[in-house]
């Protein structure tokens, strides 16, 4: 079986799994106000992921954040190029700020997730399972707030109302990490204590050192 097949049969899902709908929203919660209180002065900050600066980062979010709305309706997505959002709201072109364009996109893309038949059959070029493709994105709501939050000092809690992102994320990743490992969407697992926090082993599953700091 190839990388794309393995991919292709992973389905988290289980009876009486949280609706993604719900756990984006708490995701979203945690990602909107972070956002929000970037300042323009840090933008060229390192985070946690080394090919990406703040401004870099957010435009990677936003732009994912874009597209699985599209592939919760079943439609189709385009990750070839990566638009600046950012500049896309910056003072002088007459658009919104991008901030609140963001947590705009955030809104949507729950409402998207939320419709009846969202997490059901398969969406994307891959063919995949649409709960499988809805966790993809949790996954980039959940751990790239936490790489801003860690480029700006700033404290992350994951899911403070405990709606199951973290367990859910963790089921998740354990079918797909082996073959988004070599497929080079996730780094080589950091080795993490193993009375660590859930969301510490999630990190490092993901190739994040959950004690990463700013240079």
């Amino acid at each position: 079986m190839s990388d794309l097949d393995d991919l292709r049969a992973t389905t988290p899902s289980a009876p009486g799994a949280p609706p993604l709908g719900d756990l984006l929203r708490a995701s979203g919660a945690q990602a909107v106000p972070l956002v929000r209180a970037l300042r323009d002065d840090g933008l060229s900050d390192p985070t946690p992921c080394a090919d990406y600066d703040v401004r870099s980062l957010v435009n990677h979010l936003f732009h994912v954040v874009t597209q699985f709305t599209e592939l919760a309706r079943k439609g189709q997505s385009d990750f070839t190029v990566t638009p600046d959002y950012v500049a896309q709201g910056e003072d002088g072109d007459g658009g919104d700020d991008w901030r609140e364009r963001f947590a705009t996109a955030v809104d949507t893309l729950v409402d998207a997730w939320s419709a009846p038949g969202a997490e059901e059959g398969t969406t994307g070029a891959m063919d995949m399972p649409a709960r499988t493709v809805g966790c993809m994105v949790l996954l980039d709501l959940t751990v790239h707030v936490w790489d801003l939050a860690r480029a700006t000092g700033t404290e992350y809690r994951p899911d403070p109302q405990d709606t199951g992102v973290v367990d859910t994320l963790t089921g998740a990743v354990a079918g797909l990490a082996p073959t988004a490992r070599a497929m080079g969407m996730f780094a080589d697992p950091v080795p993490v204590a193993a009375d660590a926090s859930a969301f510490d082993l999630l990190l490092g599953t993901t190739g994040r050192d959950p004690h990463w700091q700013r240079p």
